[in-house]
C-alpha cells in the first residue's frame, strides 16, 4: 500500500489568550493527562511562581519545583528528583530558559511536558529543541515538542517589553535560515523540506508585514502564534534547519564568546541582518531592516555593546557552532580581515 501522508507530531492543545492558564486543570483532566493533578510544576522566578500559586487551589496534589539552574546538569538533577515520586506530567511555567529545562526534564523522565508561555522571547515554546548550557557553553539539544502550549497574554503582557520584543528578531531570522536552506539546495544538493519551509515563512511573513507593535493584544496573538509555527517547523523538518542558518551560528558564537551582552532574539535580529547584507538579498534587507526599526530592536554590533572587531570575531568563529551546517558563512568562506571589512561597510550601510 502506497504512503499517502505522514504524520506530524503536535500539540494536542494550542491556546492564546487573556486567561488561557485557567484551561490548564481541564486539559490534565480531559485529557487523560492526570486526572488527579499529579503533576511535577517547573517554575521560572517571579511570574511563574506567580503562577504557580493561582493554579494551586485547582492543582492541589502538583509539587512545584523552581528552575535555578538552566543547565544540562541542573535539568539532570531536577529528573532523579522526579524519578524518586510518580508524576504524570510535568508542567513548565515561565520564560525560555525554564520552558527549555521542562522539556530537557521531560524528556529524560519520558513524561508528557505542558509548556505554559509568561513570554515571548523565542520560538522554543513548541520546538523539539531546548537551548541549555553545558561546560560552560551553550548547546542545542532534541527533546519532546509539549504535549499542549498555553500563552497567556495577561501575564505575557506584564513581562519586560524587552523580552516581548525580542520573539520578533528571533522569527524574523526565519527568513535568513530559509535563505540559507535554498543555498544548501542550490550548492551541496541538501533537501528542503517545503511544508516546514512553509510554515517558518509564513510564521516570519505574518510578523514582518504588521504594522502595529506589542502594545496590540492581536500582535502578541500574531507573534505568539508565529513562534508556536516556528516551533513546529522543526518538528516538521526533523531539526532546527527552518529557523536556523548564519543568523543563529552567528548567535551562538557570540553566546560563547561574549555571554550575557544580549538576549536569544536580538541577537538573531542583528546576525540574520548581517547575514542578508552578505548575500546581496536587497529585498530581504529592507524587510528586516525595516522590522528591527519599527520594533526599535539592535540592528548593530554597537547595540548589543559589541565593537565591531568583537562582532567580526563572532562571524569567523561562527561556523564551528554548527559545523553539519551549510550556509552563507560557509559559502564565503571569508578570511578574518575580509569578515572585518564586510562588518565594516554593513554598519556603514544601516548605520
Amino acid at each position: 500500500m502506497p504512503l499517502l501522508a505522514r504524520m506530524i507530531a503536535s500539540p494536542l492543545t494550542v491556546d492564546v489568550r487573556r486567561g488561557a492558564i485557567t484551561g490548564l486543570r481541564r486539559l490534565l483532566a480531559d485529557g487523560g493527562i492526570s486526572a488527579g493533578g499529579r503533576v511535577a510544576v517547573l517554575v521560572g522566578p517571579v511570574q511563574g511562581e506567580e503562577i504557580a500559586e493561582v493554579l494551586a487551589p485547582t492543582l492541589t496534589d502538583a509539587d512545584v519545583l523552581l528552575v535555578e539552574d538552566a543547565s544540562v546538569d541542573g535539568a539532570r538533577e531536577l529528573a532523579v528528583k522526579l524519578r524518586q515520586s510518580s508524576y504524570d506530567a510535568v508542567v513548565g511555567i515561565g520564560g525560555g530558559r525554564t520552558l527549555d529545562v521542562a522539556k530537557y526534564t521531560a524528556s529524560l523522565t519520558g513524561l508528557p511536558m505542558v509548556a505554559v508561555a509568561t513570554n515571548l522571547s523565542h520560538d522554543g515554546i513548541a520546538s523539539p529543541v531546548a537551548s541549555l548550557e553545558h561546560e560552560g557553553r551553550k548547546g542545542s539539544y532534541g527533546v519532546h515538542i509539549p504535549l499542549a502550549v498555553f500563552v497567556d497574554l495577561d501575564y505575557v503582557q506584564r513581562a519586560p517589553q524587552r523580552m516581548v520584543r525580542s520573539g520578533i528578531g528571533d522569527v524574523v531570522s526565519n527568513l535568513s535560515a530559509l535563505a540559507d536552506w535554498q543555498l544548501a539546495a542550490d550548492e551541496r544538493g541538501e533537501q528542503i523540506d517545503g511544508l516546514a519551509a512553509a510554515m517558518a515563512r509564513a510564521a516570519a511573513d505574518a510578523v514582518v508585514f504588521r504594522p502595529d507593535s506589542i502594545e496590540s493584544s492581536d500582535f502578541l496573538v500574531t507573534l505568539a502564534e508565529a513562534l508556536i509555527l516556528s516551533g513546529l517547523a522543526m518538528a516538521v523538518a526533523g531539526s532546527s534547519r527552518p529557523c536556523s542558518g548564519g543568523d543563529h551560528e552567528i548567535l551562538h558564537a557570540i553566546d560563547q564568546l561574549y555571554p550575557g551582552v544580549s538576549n536569544h532574539g536580538e541577537l538573531a535580529g542583528v546576525a540574520a541582518l548581517f547575514c542578508a547584507y552578505l548575500r546581496g538579498d536587497e529585498r530581504q534587507q529592507r524587510l528586516i531592516d525595516s522590522c528591527l526599526q519599527r520594533h526599535r530592536l539592535p540592528r548593530m554590533p554597537a547595540d548589543i555593546s559589541l565593537t565591531s572587531e568583537q562582532f567580526t570575531a563572532a562571524v569567523v568563529h561562527a561556523p564551528t557552532t554548527r559545523p553539519e551546517r551549510f550556509t552563507i558563512l560557509e559559502h564565503l568562506d571569508l578570511p578574518e580581515a575580509d569578515v572585518r571589512k564586510r562588518v565594516d561597510d554593513y554598519v556603514a550601510a544601516f548605520g
